[in-house]
């Protein structure tokens, strides 16, 4: 029986030619699979009838939007995930998603390895690789580009020698990596840390420098999950889209950053995740509303943790599962309505409504009607500070 080689597959230039390539070096047959995360682009069947095109003998396509919003991207939101405190891990969260259809689709097809089109400079192929051991460890796992020192210009030489039915005259000066969480653009001249970013990086969002009328929402959040716009009922993936959309119009979501990467450098990327971004805001000002403040406190060390275990590639693993019933369980009281004005750039929250709220105003007020015993305060004060003024008499008599 021919052994089968189960190919991650975008429609691109490198893994178009994988598909040729795999099936030439190895004498194996090779299933592309494309999985639609909201990258936007081409649509699924073009992708499809290209991958046959080029010689696999199936080509899988899945449209996986509506999975990646409620399993992925809600999680994330939920545990206010946030890499370096600033990235909502756009590429990160997708990988695990694709690296489940990729054994998935081994499974179904009979093939013995997993192929993908990383360099060994990235974070993606820990990402992929680490993810395919913990789903599928019986699986081989191959990276051509990596493994066999494929560059571009060899990639456009096979393409062209054999008639691929790919524009191998298409260059972006920049690496981009997108879907509905967000969008990557890294290389080129922003390879150079001292040079900006210019506005024919971005996609998602418009210049916040350009003068504009502020949009207002309204957010409503049950258990931590989006569920209306402007009272408007929307599935995580239409919240998702929606504020895209509004927050992208107004700029909200651009990150310029110098990241650590997993490999052990250091590099330049810029990010456009106005749903994310505006998302996480309201998220966490509800947050600040309905949790603890031991709970809050403790969950802002869980978040860190989330999202440096999901960008290192280690969304299957023991520690994550664990973190991820912690998360759930802090959800339980996140419910309410949020108003956040949308303006130059910035997402910033103006309202807060919530049954579940943990906010007295009777005890907050200062004005008439304060229900808080000030009495009590002078002696808890004394008790608070007692270790320490005990500690400080210690030392002056040293």
């Amino acid at each position: 029986m021919t052994e089968r080689v189960v190919l991650a597959y975008s429609g691109g230039l490198d893994t178009s030619v994988a598909i040729g390539w795999i099936a030439e070096e190895t004498g194996a047959e090779v299933v592309a699979v494309a999985v639609d995360v909201g990258q936007g682009g081409e649509d699924l069947e073009t992708v499809r009838k290209r991958a046959l095109a080029c010689g696999a003998v199936e080509a899988v396509v899945a449209d996986a939007r509506d999975e990646y919003a409620d399993q992925y991207c809600l999680p994330a939101l939920q545990a206010n995930a946030l890499y370096m405190d600033r990235y909502p891990l756009v590429s990160a969260l997708s990988r695990p998603l694709i690296a489940k259809h990729l054994t998935d689709a081994a499974k179904k097809h009979g093939a013995t390895t997993v192929a993908h089109g990383c360099t060994g400079k990235g974070n993606d192929q820990v990402r992929f690789e680490v993810g395919i051991g913990a789903l599928a460890p019986d699986l081989n796992v191959m990276a051509p580009v990596r493994d066999f020192a494929w560059t571009r210009e060899k990639a456009i030489a096979w393409a062209e020698g054999r008639d691929l039915p790919i524009d191998v005259n298409k260059k972006s000066p920049y690496s981009i990596d997108q879907n509905v969480w967000g969008r990557a653009v890294e290389t080129g001249f922003l390879e150079d840390i001292w040079n900006a970013p210019i506005e024919d990086v971005y996609s998602y969002t418009a210049d916040p420098s350009v003068p504009r009328e502020a949009d207002e929402l309204v957010l409503t959040f049950d258990k931590g999950v989006p569920v209306a716009i402007d009272g408007k009922a929307v599935t995580v993936l239409q919240a998702v889209e929606e504020l895209n959309r509004r927050a992208g119009a107004q700029g909200v979501g651009r990150l310029d950053m110098v990241e650590d990467r997993l490999v052990g450098i250091k590099s330049r990327e810029i990010y456009e995740a106005p749903g994310a971004m505006a998302l996480i805001t309201a998220h966490q000002e509800l947050e600040d509303v309905t949790l603890e403040r031991d709970a809050a406190r403790f969950k802002r060390t869980v978040s860190q943790r989330w999202g440096e275990l999901v960008y290192d590639g280690l969304w299957f693993s023991p520690l994550k599962d664990a973190l991820d019933s912690f998360v759930a369980e802090t959800q339980q009281h996140v419910t309410g309505d949020i108003r956040m004005k949308l303006h130059g750039g910035r997402a910033v929250v103006t309202g807060r409504s919530s049954q579940e709220s943990l906010y007295d105003f009777n005890l907050a007020t200062y004005d008439e009607g304060d229900t808080f015993d000030q009495g009590m305060a002078k002696g808890f004060v004394q008790l608070w500070g007692l270790p320490s003024k005990i500690a400080a008499k210690r030392n002056q008599q040293g």
